[in-house]
Order: C-alpha cells, then sequence, then structure tokens
C-alpha cells in the first residue's frame, strides 16, 4: 500500500447502516474523514426486537444513499477510495451479505482491492477515533449486544480472551430486563434513562459470578431475579408489571443496572490486577451507560489506570470503526487487501479467532 490512502467502511451487521471513509497518512493514527449512519430503531419498535428480513433490506436502500452523503462530507470521489472495507461478521446473515456484496461491486467497479473486517475488532479498535486515544496493551471490556468480553490487547490483531459470558451478555441483561418491566424496544437505552430516577439500593438482585474467582460473565440469572421481583411487586401493588407506578419502576430499573455495572466494574478492576496492566478500554453499546463509566473512571482513578472509551455517538454500530480497524490492520502490515471479489460471511466468529493474515 501506498503511505497516503483512504478506506471506505461499510458497516450492515444488524440494525444499523453505517458508512465512512478514513485515510491514512505517515501520521500515527489514521483520520476519519466523515461518516454517517442510519439507525433502524423506529421501523424495528412495532415488533419489539430486530426482524432480520426486514433489516437486510432496508440496508440495501440506505447503502448507497449513506456512501454518496459520506463522499460528499469528505470532499472526494469514489475514485479516490483505495481499499473498499465491510464487516464480514458476526452479526445477522442476510445483512452483512447486503454489506458485502456492495462492498465488493464497488471494488470491482472501482478496481480497489476489498478488506472484511470482524466487528468486534470495529468496536475493540473504536477507542483509536476519540481525541484521547489509548496505547497498547491494554485490558478490553467489550459490551456489546450479546459479546461481554474481557481481553488482554498487546496490538492489532493480537487478542487473548480473558472472560466471557457463559450465557446472556450485558446488553441483552439490559434489553430483557427492559422488556420484562414493560419499557419497550430498544429496552437498554430507556431502561438506562428511567434508572437516573430511581433508587439502586432499593432492591436487592443478584451479583452472579461476582465472586467465581475467574473473569467470565453470567446475566441470565440476574435476569430471572428482575422478572421475580417485578411480579412481587406487581401482586403487592395488585396490578401487572407493565401498571406499577412509575417511582417502582424506576427502583426496579435503577436497581438492575447497578447489579451489571457492579459486576462489569469488578472484574474489569480484576483483570487488570491480573495482567498489570495499567490501561483499560471500554467498548461497544453498553459502554455508553453513564453509571458505567462513572463507576470506572473513579476506581481507575483510584489505582492510576488510564480509561479510555469511544466518542459516545460511535458506542453504536457504525463504518467509523469498521474502516478504522480496517485501516489499523493494514497500516500494521498483519493484513492486505484482496482483489477476488467473491465474498463470504461469518454471522459467528470468535475475535480470538482471527488469524494475522485472513484474506
Amino acid at each position: 500500500m501506498a503511505k497516503d490512502y483512504c478506506v471506505l467502511g461499510i458497516e450492515s451487521s444488524c440494525d444499523e447502516t453505517g458508512v465512512a471513509l478514513v485515510q491514512v497518512t505517515d501520521q500515527r493514527l489514521p483520520v476519519l474523514l466523515a461518516h454517517a449512519l442510519y439507525s433502524q430503531i423506529e421501523m424495528h419498535q412495532a415488533y419489539g426486537g430486530v426482524v432480520p428480513e426486514l433489516a437486510s433490506r432496508d440496508h440495501i436502500r440506505r447503502v448507497l444513499p449513506l456512501t454518496t452523503e459520506v463522499m460528499s462530507a469528505s470532499g472526494k470521489s469514489l475514485s479516490d477510495v483505495d481499499v473498499v472495507a465491510f464487516t464480514r461478521g458476526p452479526g445477522l446473515a442476510g445483512a452483512l451479505l447486503v454489506g458485502a456484496g456492495v462492498a465488493c461491486a464497488l471494488g470491482a467497479a472501482l478496481g480497489k482491492p476489498v478488506l472484511g473486517v470482524h466487528h468486534l475488532e470495529g468496536h475493540l479498535l473504536s477507542p483509536f477515533l476519540s481525541n484521547d486515544p489509548p496505547e497498547f496493551p491494554f485490558v478490553a471490556l467489550l459490551v456489546s449486544g450479546g459479546h461481554t468480553q474481557l481481553m488482554r490487547v498487546d496490538g492489532v490483531g493480537c487478542y487473548q480472551v480473558l472472560g466471557e459470558t457463559i450465557d446472556d451478555a450485558a446488553g441483552e441483561a439490559f434489553d430483557k430486563s427492559a422488556k420484562l418491566l414493560g419499557l419497550g424496544y430498544p429496552g437498554g437505552s430507556a431502561l438506562s434513562e428511567l434508572a437516573e430516577m430511581g433508587n439502586s439500593a432499593a432492591y436487592k438482585l443478584p451479583r452472579p459470578l461476582l465472586h467465581s474467582g475467574d473473569l467470565d460473565f453470567s446475566f441470565a440469572g440476574l435476569k430471572t431475579a428482575v422478572m421475580v421481583q417485578a411480579k412481587k411487586c406487581a401482586m403487592a401493588q395488585g396490578c401487572a408489571v407493565e401498571a406499577l407506578p412509575h417511582v417502582v419502576l424506576a427502583d426496579l430499573a435503577s436497581s438492575t443496572q447497578a447489579a451489571i455495572v457492579e459486576v462489569l466494574v469488578k472484574k474489569s478492576l480484576a483483570a487488570l490486577m491480573r495482567t498489570q496492566l495499567k490501561r483499560l478500554v471500554v467498548a461497544g453499546g453498553v459502554g455508553a451507560n453513564r453509571d458505567l463509566r462513572a463507576q470506572l473512571n473513579a476506581e481507575c482513578k483510584k489505582r492510576q489506570v488510564c480509561v479510555h472509551y469511544p466518542e459516545l455517538h460511535l458506542c453504536t454500530d457504525n463504518g467509523a470503526m469498521i474502516a478504522m480497524a480496517a485501516a489499523m490492520r493494514l497500516q500494521s502490515g498483519i493484513q492486505i487487501p484482496s482483489e477476488v471479489y467473491a465474498f463470504d460471511v461469518k454471522p459467528r466468529w470468535p475475535l480470538d479467532a482471527i488469524q494475522a493474515v485472513d484474506a
């Protein structure tokens, strides 16, 4: 690759369509030139969750207009694109195929190579887009959708899993608990907003695996405990769970959030102690949670540990993280883009299974 080149990134793994353009120069880190994002939340709200077929069709409608928007905002043209990157997995198979198909078609039309990116690697490296980028090595708390993992990160492509969820992830615990409380979709953000109005000590909920001695997570039992407590409250009030007084729902939400956050914080601190590293990166949608950030900031300050997050608007799925991950893999020399446009996708793809060179 030349020293100065542009990478176009396309994200379509679930219910957000994201496109972004980054530029790689002699500078230490690639630079984000422009990005655009379309969320399908409103469309899926009527169904209480993501409908894969609808998600795939909507990606088809959105990806090219978003690409045009990004190129216009960046002041570049498609002829300036040197590599087209796309989310190869994990995610919804149909949704992934849309992004992969468009990326490979663009690459073939432009005569430029393509590169498939791991969705979670995009999240993991997204803090490098922030105004306070981390340095290697670090411990990473990856909390995105159905994934909760602690990893030791020694460089791009050098990932060691320290602990991971054995059932429900933190994001699923937020979403499923919110659904039990009748908060609708998307549940996680609704529960977090309601939690700010409640008393986090109102109900004693379990902290699964908090004292297990390892770095694994389990949130399925917490979801069950929330359901049991909500039914007890509803029985006492003589109403359905959804009809509970606002103050009761707020206390339930706050107590639920407190349980999830305490586990995430203490396991992260344990990972730092075990690895003896002094840098923590938090990435993924749950990383935007205010209570989680506040507690991690306070605890890391006590221990003289630097903690880094992506910008709030880049915590959700987005094209910028895909373009950035691709650019960093190219810049580090551990992967070369492919000029073969026969693509496949990997709906299930463990992050620690990434090879140094994975064409």
